[in-house]
């Protein structure tokens, strides 16, 4: 493989000089800036051999550096070969500065304004102003060198009926249309590929673990859409089912399109738009707004059937866990110690005995014993699996996407007998996990003032985790739905009824264990006796806790009570899908502690 990516960087070092430029930067994003991106599309992958989710890479004529967070330190120096790559943390030595401290005065950087966000290049653009000159090219060379890349898979499009989604697109596109006219916009660029989905209630399979379509659209205030796809993919019915006003276009229709908008007001969220679009609407004198994609907070507050569907997709989902669950209890008691491949391969092969099931949500997190130290571990990356230890844990983070909704869920596993450190730290994150399951807080609050519920009782015996405390989740799209979360850096979105995040507190201890306990949780309103209503918690995961690494002499009565009102809907919800051993096992899985 090394040869291999000595030769791309060469190429891609010919190119500099043929085009006389002295650096190309590669991002890991593609033109649409999301979390996921399909296999046609990994640049990063290609110059450089990295195949995490995060990074970029810099090559000048002589030089070259990936750069990659804390998550990614011990896989790039596997993957990347250091002869040819510099290794530099991506937050704290970013790209940016790199050029700055190795390229001349008044050299040229090349950059692929489809990859990056409007915002981005605006910061980009002050950062080296006056030192270095940042290029926007039309072809990025990788598209042309890439001999053997990959055919985009692009699926047909899915129409999600009423019955399953609760609104009609007519509707949707109505009320999206009002905020944009709100702003004093004419109209509105849509790049993010769940919103486009959530407004038009479609669904694809173009990009693995995301259920959407690549596509791109502009709304206008009277809610007519233009949605940017080859019309081959959309099925009979499709203007029946999104309604009146929506016309489609070829995917490559787009910059002419927004050149068109020359004299108008156009909304555009700079964190989530790349910067070519606004580019393109800049040169023909559209005047831009900055503004968060309108479908953002509509798309995160789910409505009646959206939320019924959730809940239903949870249980089937805790069935298929539960199932699994009870299946390693008896083979780590026969003594057999399976590597995390097979674990993650057969807890799929439960999900999969649910015809509905559409994809996983995103790679299975299978990590034992120390691997579950590294809380974003995929065994895929590594050079073999590692095995079950007995007396340590196995922490199991997966999710399945259903028509009715997604779901994620990590359970940390006693494989044999634990130590009483492990129980503790077990014990003290599910006390973080409870407090946070149980808080109760007025309209208006944001998940960063939630934070430190889930990270008290770590705090107090001088532990903590590296992670936000909790993410949203789509209904049956991105399984990280923007924009709300739970996490030490200030957000000031506030939770709103309907909304679903995650709920995962954890520890990790380097090389020896990790833990973490995961929830889906729905907004609720929470009548009082006091002056207002208040929000708080509902819990939709459907699965037991291992009750053997709990020291329930931490616990206080009222989260004893908590742990067993949760086991007890586990029970009543999961067991009339079980039988025999799978019945047996959920029976003393739930009973009380």
């Amino acid at each position: 493989m090394h040869a291999i990516i000595a030769e791309r960087v060469d190429a891609l070092r010919r190119w500099l000089e043929e085009q006389a430029m002295d650096a190309l930067i590669i991002p890991h994003e593609d033109e649409f800036l999301g979390e996921y991106i399909p296999e046609h599309n990994e640049r990063l992958h290609w110059a450089t051999g990295f195949t995490g989710s995060a990074g970029a890479a810099v090559i000048t004529r002589e030089k070259a550096a990936v750069f990659v967070d804390g998550r990614y330190t011990v896989q790039v120096r596997k993957q990347v070969p250091g002869e040819i790559f510099e290794y530099r943390h991506l937050i704290e030595e970013p790209a940016l500065q790199w050029l700055l401290d190795t390229l001349p005065q008044g050299s040229k950087v090349a950059v692929d304004t489809r990859l990056h966000s409007a915002n981005w290049l605006a910061a980009a653009e002050k950062t080296v102003s006056g030192k270095l000159i940042l290029q926007s090219i039309d072809r990025n060379p990788i598209d042309t060198l890439w001999h053997d890349r990959p055919v985009p898979l692009l699926t047909s499009a899915r129409l999600m009926g009423n019955e399953l989604v609760g609104k009609g697109s007519t509707e949707k596109r109505t009320e999206i249309g009002a905020v944009i006219a709100k702003t004093g916009a004419d109209a509105a660029l849509l790049s993010q590929l769940d919103s486009i989905c959530w407004l038009l209630n479609i669904r694809g399979g173009d990009v693995s673990r995301l259920p959407v379509l690549l596509a791109s659209a502009l709304i206008n205030a009277s809610g007519d859409v233009t949605l940017f796809i080859d019309p081959a993919r959309l099925p009979e019915g499709f203007a029946a089912h999104v309604g009146e006003g929506v016309s489609v276009l070829a995917p490559e229709a787009l910059a002419s399109e927004l050149a068109a908008l020359s004299a108008k007001t156009v909304m555009v969220d700079p964190q989530t738009s790349n910067a070519w679009a606004s580019e393109i609407l800049k040169q023909h004198g559209a005047k831009i707004v900055h503004a968060a994609d309108p479908c953002m907070l509509p798309k995160a507050a789910k409505n009646a059937v959206e939320i019924a569907g959730m809940k239903a997709s949870h249980v089937r989902d805790g069935v298929a866990v539960s199932r699994f669950l009870a299946w390693l209890d008896k083979e780590v008691a026969a003594g057999k110690l399976h590597d995390e491949a097979l674990l993650a391969d057969k807890l799929y092969s439960f999900r999969a005995e649910d015809e509905t099931l559409a994809d996983l949500s995103f790679d299975t997190i299978s990590a034992a014993g120390g691997n579950a130290a590294m809380c974003h571990y995929n065994h895929q990356n590594q050079p073999e699996p590692g095995q079950l230890e007995l007396n340590n844990v196995y922490l199991v983070d997966s999710g399945g996407q259903y028509p009715d909704g997604t779901t994620d869920i990590t359970r940390t596993i006693a494989i044999g007998e634990c130590s009483d450190e492990v129980k503790k730290a077990f014990t003290l994150v599910l006390k973080g996990h409870i407090a946070l399951a149980t808080a109760r807080f007025p309209k208006g609050t944001a998940g960063s003032q939630l934070d430190a519920l889930a990270r008290q009782h770590l705090w107090a015996h001088g532990f903590d985790y590296d992670h936000g405390t909790g993410h949203g989740v789509g209904h049956f799209l991105s399984v990280h739905e923007e924009p709300q979360r739970i996490a030490k850096a200030p957000n000031t979105v506030a939770l709103l009824p309907g909304m679903v995040l995650s709920n995962e507190p954890g520890y990790y201890r380097a090389d020896a264990f990790g833990i973490r306990i995961e929830n889906l949780e729905l907004v609720v309103e929470v009548p009082t006796q006091g002056d207002m209503t208040v929000l708080g918690f509902e819990s939709l995961t459907r699965a037991p806790i291992d009750r053997r690494l709990v020291d329930v002499s931490l616990l206080t009565d009222s989260e004893i009570a908590w742990w067993n009102d949760y086991h007890r809907k586990v029970w009543q919800d999961v067991s009339p899908s079980l039988q025999g051993c799978d019945l047996a096992w959920l029976e003393q899985a739930t009973k009380a502690l």
